[in-house]
């Protein structure tokens, strides 16, 4: 949260906000959504692809993050703490309209070429961020799972309700079809 230099400060600020936001002060409440939104957008749209699909989660997210607010016990990072309820609840919005659904096994997937491998250099990070929103529901949830969030396959697979063979199939894919667009745009 960007309140002030002194880091030390700062996390005596936070700590501040958070406990006035437990007690249901609405002004720190304001505030915590204030500093988070942005980010925890960024996670959302990362997850749906879908701008209005985001807002909803982004909602659904904050909702959930006020209620569970008595839950944070101070330690670790209290941003990283909020992520894991937006994370969590675009899953499970994805889990309600089976996003995996049309997974296929590793087998098939290693039949998709990788492309060019230093094509990646040659994008612009808005660019692939675009290209990732776009990916398959299932494709993308691994994708932003795995590389970007650092779940394990078995962590993934137990979040989604797959096998780890379906996860590392998407991942897979998804990078394949990242890289083929990168390919056919440069």
């Amino acid at each position: 949260m960007q309140l002030f230099g002194n880091k030390l400060h700062l996390k005596s600020q936070e700590t501040d906000w958070i406990e006035e936001a437990k007690g249901g002060d609405p002004r720190a409440q304001k505030h915590i959504y204030d500093q988070l939104s942005g980010k925890m957008y960024a996670v959302c749209l990362r997850y749906m692809g879908d701008r209005e699909a985001a807002r909803d989660i982004l909602q659904d997210g904050f909702i959930t993050l006020f209620t569970k607010l008595e839950s944070y016990s101070g330690e670790g990072s209290f941003e990283g703490w909020a992520r894991r309820i937006f994370v969590n609840t675009a899953l499970m919005s994805l889990r309600k309209k089976d996003a995996l659904k049309e997974s296929e096994d590793v087998d098939a997937a290693r039949n998709i070429t990788s492309g060019e491998p230093g094509a990646i250099e040659k994008i612009g990070a808005a660019e692939l961020l675009k290209m990732i929103e776009a990916l398959p529901p299932g494709f993308r949830t691994v994708f932003n799972m795995y590389v970007i969030e650092g779940y394990s396959h078995k962590e993934i697979a137990e979040a989604l309700g797959v096998s780890e063979t379906t996860s590392r199939s998407q991942l897979q894919r998804a990078r394949a079809l990242l890289q083929s667009k990168i390919k056919d745009r440069y």
